[in-house]
């Protein structure tokens, strides 16, 4: 009777196991961005209703009713539980759309929410937390805009063609083949609210024209929507400010300004390109060692739901911000319901115009659509899976980017854990490893410059990682004497601009369930009598437990005391030793704040006050920053602050972790031609902390073990395949590149 009653519990499970499994299956699909198909739906749908008028993205006028940008708009959280706890139906799938109303009396940016997918038939109006208005001029920048943009630029260096021509040792702007310049233009749009004023600098167009500044930089008025009303406020050039091109060319000819004469130009010896150059003594005529999967992948890929060792999870590439994951479950049971990038920033300092007022906020650009092709066996290993993105922003039809993420299975060529246990006469009473093996997870976002490689890592004993390298050009300014206190001088007549990576991440944690509390820990002295010695004392560590019970007490403020660990555990469910069953998150990051608090941009990313924060979940609070934020840090559409305002309880709730990381960059001449990997990596950990009752990892059947028999012989056992084999793909190295409209 008690067998039967044990297989009775144990069916019990597996039917259990079986079914979540297929729950989480089921809902992923709430989470897939939106398919080409739905969104020429709703294309169709919105360009079908008179009242708003819509024209073409594409067409030139900037007094225009255009889409600017559509995305997926997720379901409210309770409702998606339902689907992914119970099995029920999933909630209708609904577009998030962005219209920018530029023909009418008052222009404003409007978004909505379409409904239902793939058949849409209603819309309604989304506004952001306390109804916060979004400013017209807060806008991206289009294409439309960059196209009037250039048009002025055109002009202004027809004017200046002597100078330029002079400067840069033969190139120009316009009526040029192989000797072209061109530009990059900086963000934010002015120094206050309702301003569009952008500095733009020009560069040689060459290979890596990020760091071929030429000295010359022109502010440039474009807030009306006439474009032939736009104006250049001032200019740059070596060092000093002019209140128009006509003021410098004139002063120029007169020869009563110093001028610039950049060295010659010589495309064979062009120090921003990847063309190998030194000496190495690597052998070019083999290979480098290539990751492998002799047996094919152990992974298991369905549209946007992976599953692997124990974890399953949906993802979805957000075209405003990026890389994000649902439902994130291991053997079966739920640690986070979302994890999310939000928002990346870089702010910058230098001594021209352009540099000084450099404040990239990433999601402004729609950091998620530039989410470009990875290059098999470079960005991601020959044997990935590489999957196709599509992304509406600021076109009139899909863009397909092909093979712009990309899941693998890798080893991290070091033991996940490992001993050798010696016997101490020259042999061992055992030997056990098991290999590291991770899932990886990448896409990657070049934003102008930079180009950022998002990972999340999967491991086998339950911790997941993510990720982000900073790599790409730096973001270079014209050398003056006094930039040395702002960065270093590179290459001739090229200053790399110290500035700071801030990376946001919204971390929905429900461990074991909704009902979530949050400690911290740390370690004090204590100081005792000792009980074997009395006349001694003991002096050691023992551990400090703060429990948070409001959101303002678990906002931890950059330049304060961090915690040693930072826990999130359930109050009511427990291991088998009787531990809360908790996670924990670690950090590796070396962040620090970028503006005093309050200080006019710092407002726009009051999110980078904290390396965690803590929140109570709300559908209403589903980003910390938002596309505005570049065009309007001022007074921003989304203010992360407001969400710790209230300051409400957090014990015993449904919690949310918003994580901060980072680091300082001071270019050196080692960037050149451009900024490698090592060092420039950070990110967190969400680590199991007592959630099991043992390392789960033990499941893994990659596990070694070695003794000894009774002849000294060593026994190996195993439970893979003893061979290997002998497996790398023969397919050449194949890149498109490209992407367009579908």
């Amino acid at each position: 009777m008690r067998l039967l009653c044990l297989l009775l519990l144990v069916s019990l499970g597996l039917c259990a196991g079986s079914r979540a499994r297929d729950w989480a299956h089921h809902g992923a699909s709430m989470f897939a961005d939106l398919s080409v198909r739905e969104m020429k739906a709703v294309r169709s749908y919105l360009h079908g209703l008179p009242e708003l008028g819509l024209t073409d993205a594409s067409s030139n006028t900037l007094k225009k009713n255009s889409i600017l940008l559509m995305e997926l708009h997720l379901p409210r959280k309770h409702e998606a539980l339902r689907a992914l706890d119970r099995g029920q139906a999933k909630p209708q799938r609904q577009a998030r759309v962005v219209v920018l109303f530029g023909n009418q009396a008052e222009p404003n940016i409007t978004e909505y929410v379409v409904s239902p997918l793939p058949y849409p038939r209603s819309h309604e109006v989304k506004t952001f937390k306390g109804n916060r208005p979004v400013k017209f001029e807060s806008r991206p920048i289009t294409l439309s805009e960059y196209d009037h943009m250039i048009t002025v630029l055109e002009k202004t260096s027809t004017m200046a063609r002597k100078l330029l021509f002079e400067t840069t040792g033969g190139f120009s702007f316009t009526n040029c083949t192989d000797r072209c310049l061109t530009y990059s233009d900086i963000a934010p749009y002015g120094l206050g609210p309702g301003e569009r004023r952008s500095w733009v600098m020009l560069q040689k167009f060459v290979e890596g024209y990020f760091i071929h500044p030429v000295g010359f930089e022109l502010l440039i008025n474009h807030q009306d929507l006439d474009p032939e009303r736009w104006t250049v406020d001032k200019v740059w050039y070596n060092g000093q400010y002019f209140d128009s091109v006509e003021e410098l060319v004139r002063r120029y000819d007169l020869g009563d300004l110093e001028k610039v004469k950049l060295p010659d130009h010589d495309d064979n010896d062009l120090y921003s390109t990847y063309i190998p150059r030194g000496d190495s003594n690597t052998a070019s005529d083999i290979h480098g060692p290539k990751l492998v999967e002799p047996q094919g992948p152990r992974y298991h890929v369905d549209k946007n739901f992976i599953e692997y060792a124990g974890w399953s999870f949906a993802y979805r590439v957000r075209s405003s911000a990026g890389l994000q994951i649902f439902d994130l479950r291991f053997n079966g049971e739920r640690i986070a319901y979302e994890i999310g990038l939000q928002e990346a920033v870089a702010f910058y300092s230098g001594d021209t115009p352009a540099a000084m007022n450099t404040k990239y906020i990433d999601a402004g650009w729609a950091m998620g659509t530039s989410s470009f092709e990875l290059a098999p066996g470079i960005d991601c290993p020959e044997i990935a899976k590489f999957i196709d993105l599509y992304h509406y922003y600021d076109t009139d039809k899909p863009v397909h980017h092909r093979n712009a993420l990309c899941v693998f299975e890798m080893t991290t060529a070091s033991p996940l854990r490992r001993h050798f246990n010696s016997n101490f006469k020259g042999g061992y009473n055992f030997y056990g490893g098991l290999e590291n093996t991770v899932l990886v997870v990448r896409t990657t976002s070049t934003v102008g410059n930079y180009d950022y490689i998002w990972d999340f890592h999967f491991y086998q004993n339950g911790v997941m990682e993510s990720r982000v390298s900073a790599t790409g050009y730096i973001h270079a300014t014209f050398f003056t004497p006094n930039g040395l206190n702002y960065g270093t001088k590179v290459y001739n007549y090229v200053l790399g601009n110290l500035h700071t990576h801030l990376i946001h991440y919204k971390v929905d944690l429900d461990i074991a369930g909704r009902d979530n509390s949050f400690e911290s820990i740390d370690l004090k002295y204590v100081n005792f009598t000792n009980p074997w010695s009395p006349e001694h004392r003991v002096v050691q560590s023992q551990l400090h437990r703060t429990q948070h019970k409001t959101e303002r007490s678990a906002a931890f403020r950059f330049g304060k005391k961090f915690p040693r660990y930072v826990h999130f555990y359930n109050p009511n469910d427990k291991n088998k030793w009787g531990h809360q069953k908790g996670y924990r998150i670690q950090f590796n990051s070396h962040a620090h704040s970028v503006l005093p608090k309050g200080w006019r941009e710092e407002n726009g990313i009051s999110w980078s006050r904290y390396p965690l924060a803590v929140t109570r979940h709300k559908d209403s609070e589903a980003t910390s920053s938002s596309i505005y934020a570049q065009g309007d840090p001022w007074e921003p559409a989304v203010s992360f602050e407001d969400y710790i305002r209230n300051n409400e309880d957090i014990v015993n709730q449904d919690l949310v972790a918003w994580v901060t990381v980072g680091f300082l960059h001071v270019p050196h001449s080692e960037d050149i031609p451009n900024t490698a990997t090592p060092g420039n990596a950070v990110g967190f950990f969400l680590r199991p902390f007592n959630f099991f009752d043992e390392d789960p990892s033990l499941a893994s059947k990659s596990t070694i073990i070695v003794r000894q028999d009774q002849d000294g012989k060593p026994k190996v056992q195993r439970w893979t395949p003893e061979v290997v084999g002998h497996c790398v793909s023969d397919k050449p190295f194949f890149y498109n590149g490209t992407y367009g409209g579908v």
